[in-house]
């Protein structure tokens, strides 16, 4: 089949990755503002989009797309596309696993360090004139103690490695979906269990698991209540993966030491949010993929993960590869 004449941002991205798309005969369009009155009716004759996260790709705004043949994601998750229904109308979706490994990985070490360092206490309290909150021995070392990792893909194990290797952790690692061939090859460094296991008896867990339907919510009352009440908690894969309400409840009654997190269910967070007025988490807003290296990067191999689908080749990172089953792939093959 012939190159794509029309791609779609929602959001805008690098001029990189724009000029990727333009020396390849495409023509950009860039929506004024990602709200989907104002995405939909530009989605008419476009054949692909590149999407970021301020937007979701749902059922009804695919209707938009008569000619719509591929979604491709700036990230390696894809929870705001619906899959389902990208499926049953032909459009293939790609995301890009791998490509932010290496950055939330850093921004994940980054929070660790800042809760068990106490970072922002000692930041604030010097404000306050307290220097004497230096004789309160805080901070805490990390060498030696146990981290415990839900999730243990790319980024996940990279987590593991670095604090391992660096910090001489001991790691304890939760995920029920990793083959038994990577398991093997992990044996004698990183120890699995069941999710029990690590909320019990780890100092920092890390989340790094996708938001799907059996993940939502999984780390809820019944684990926080489980955790040391000296753990720190982290989460820099999605916010609805921890049960917020219950985190709040949990840190106003400091049954753990602290919490950090990077994403929430809510994005931006409501103005209201109590989670704003804890002095025992740290925020950041879902920024751990967003260094200048990253989303260039991402950026630049969204936009050709999308040439490629186009050109009728099968890119690393496509969702559904059944969908090349409908019709209109067939027609063109």
């Amino acid at each position: 089949m012939g190159i794509s004449q029309r791609i779609l941002l929602p959001q805008p991205i690098e001029k990189e990755a724009v000029n990727v798309l333009e020396r390849a005969g495409c023509e950009v369009l860039v929506s004024p503002d990602p709200k989907p009155e104002t995405v939909g009716p530009l989605m008419k004759g476009v054949q692909g989009i590149i999407l970021r996260t301020g937007i979701k790709m749902t059922r009804d705004l695919m209707r938009h797309g008569d000619d719509l043949r591929v979604i491709s994601r700036t990230g390696a998750g894809y929870d705001n596309v619906d899959v389902a229904a990208a499926t049953e109308k032909g459009i293939i979706v790609t995301c890009l696993p791998g490509a932010n490994t290496v950055s939330v990985a850093e921004h994940t070490l980054a929070l660790i360090l800042a809760l068990t360092k106490y970072v922002p206490t000692m930041d604030r309290e010097v404000r306050r004139d307290n220097f004497n909150i230096r004789f309160k021995n805080l901070p805490r070392d990390l060498k030696g103690k146990t981290l415990g990792l839900v999730g243990l893909g790319r980024i996940g194990a990279e987590v593991a490695r670095i604090c391992h290797q660096a910090f001489g952790m001991r790691i304890l690692a939760h995920d029920p979906y990793l083959k038994e061939e990577v398991k093997a090859s992990l044996k004698g460094w990183v120890e699995f269990c069941e999710l029990e296991r690590i909320c019990r008896e780890s100092d920092v867990i890390s989340i790094h698991v996708p938001l799907l339907p059996g993940t939502r919510g999984l780390i809820g009352a019944r684990e926080l209540d489980w955790m040391k009440a000296d753990a720190f908690l982290v989460n820099t894969s999605r916010g609805g993966i921890i049960d917020e309400p219950a985190l709040v409840d949990c840190l106003k009654r400091r049954k753990i030491a602290g919490a950090a997190l990077d994403v929430f269910v809510q994005e931006p967070i409501d103005k209201n949010s109590p989670i704003k007025d804890l002095e025992n988490i740290i925020l950041t807003p879902h920024t751990a993929a967003l260094t200048q290296e990253c989303v260039l990067r991402l950026a630049v191999e969204a936009a050709q993960s999308a040439l490629a689908v186009l050109h009728g080749e099968k890119p690393e990172g496509i969702v559904n590869p059944e969908a090349f089953s409908h019709p209109r792939w067939q027609k063109d093959s």
